[in-house]
């Protein structure tokens, strides 16, 4: 019978990376619809530009 490894909840790992890319991916998607919808661009909405 082999011990059970323990993942840890911190790093790189592939359950971080997949709610990272998941993130990521809304976030552009945000980015794109925010852009359509006011005709600027994100940087330019935020007042950043």
């Amino acid at each position: 019978m082999q011990a059970k490894k323990e993942e840890g909840k911190f790093g790189f790992t592939p359950s971080a990376e997949n709610l990272n890319g998941r993130l990521a991916m809304l976030g552009f998607v945000a980015a794109v619809v925010t852009e359509l919808v006011t005709g600027q661009g994100v940087v330019h909405f935020l007042g950043l530009m």
